[in-house]
């Protein structure tokens, strides 16, 4: 059966996990650990993606992040291949160092994120890394000791978490710390990464007693959320690709999405793939950037080619775009 597409907008919230091939390890040592940490930093950081969890394990991986206006497929990508490189290069390796393709769950946000945060956090006990909660604090490879103030980095989303337990930091953290410890006994939640059913209706037990009475529910595998969620992102995600390929068959291309682009700016469209900061050349660019992500699904790497831009420039370009096209009401259709 052919793996389905991921499904990625703006602001969705993912959970990601990653595990090396054969189940070996991606971690070897401290400096591994701390290769993984530094590039996740830096890859949020440059593509504006919000990571509210994550936690580092010998054989494998967990995140939580937010997209940005650049695809978690992009930043994965980035992020992946970049370690792996650099992974071989120190272990005198070759060959690929990730089984498959990472995992990747997109998640409705107000039923499920404290639960993902926890189970995320967790993550280095259960895999007894760590001996307990107190161990746990001190563990440097997760954001749970981050969250609680043991370390700090500058790309951890830590206030969205930590204003969901308190007003005050200490409150905060207090009782975040005790929602953590209340998990431990939960063991590996099959809800939270399991199949679509499962995932979708909480498991289980909420799933023989739908079944009891008859309701059905909308899953996907791919989806963690109740039936108006899942359907709600898979309707959104089907008009994105009926709108995609509704501008292939008219045969509109980047070149055509950029004539438009200069022709709402008023310049030439060759003054757009030109280098340079003149103020409408980067308006001009950044629409093309929005409407070649948003209606053709032109990726990051493409347009980094064509423009001879990094993708954190692109990135960028397509947040302006956006913010340019709703201030003005442009349109690529009119």
């Amino acid at each position: 059966m052919p793996r389905k597409s991921r499904i990625d907008a703006p602001g969705a919230l993912h959970h990601i996990i990653a595990r090396g091939i054969e189940r070996r390890k991606i971690f070897r040592s401290k400096a591994d650990y701390g290769d993984f940490s530094k590039r996740l930093g830096q890859i949020v950081k440059e593509t504006h993606t919000c990571c509210m969890a994550w936690a580092l394990v010998a054989n494998h991986f967990h995140l939580l992040l937010r997209t940005g206006q650049t695809p978690i497929s992009t930043v994965m990508q980035r992020l992946l291949t970049g370690y792996a490189v650099s992974f071989n290069r120190r272990h005198q390796r070759r060959g690929h160092l990730f089984q498959n393709r990472f995992k990747s769950i997109l998640c409705q946000e107000d039923a499920y994120l404290l639960e993902l945060v926890r189970y995320i956090h967790l993550n280095p006990l259960r895999a007894k890394l760590v001996s307990d909660i107190k161990a746990l604090d001190q563990y440097r490879y997760a954001g749970h000791s981050v969250i609680l103030g043991k370390y700090s980095n500058d790309w951890q989303d830590t206030k969205a978490v930590l204003e969901l337990f308190g007003n005050t930091v200490s409150k905060a953290r207090q009782g975040y710390r005790t929602f953590v410890q209340k998990g431990i006994g939960q063991g590996r939640r099959h809800d939270l990464i399991g199949g679509g059913l499962v995932r979708s209706s909480g498991g289980w037990l909420a799933v023989k007693a739908m079944r009891k009475a008859k309701i059905f529910q909308m899953a996907d595998e791919r989806i963690l959320g109740d039936t108006d969620f899942v359907e709600a992102v898979l309707t959104a995600s089907q008009e994105r690709l009926e709108r995609k390929y509704a501008l292939a068959a008219r045969g509109v291309s980047l070149d055509d999405v950029a004539e438009k682009a200069a022709e709402l700016i008023k310049i030439e469209s060759s003054e757009l793939w030109l280098p340079g900061k003149e103020r409408k050349r980067v308006q001009a660019r950044s629409l093309l950037c929005y409407w070649a992500t948003t209606e053709l699904g032109v990726s990051m790497a493409e347009l980094s080619r064509r423009l001879q831009q990094s993708k954190a420039a692109v990135s960028l370009s397509v947040k302006r775009g956006e913010k340019l096209t709703k201030k003005n009401h442009f349109s690529l259709n009119k």
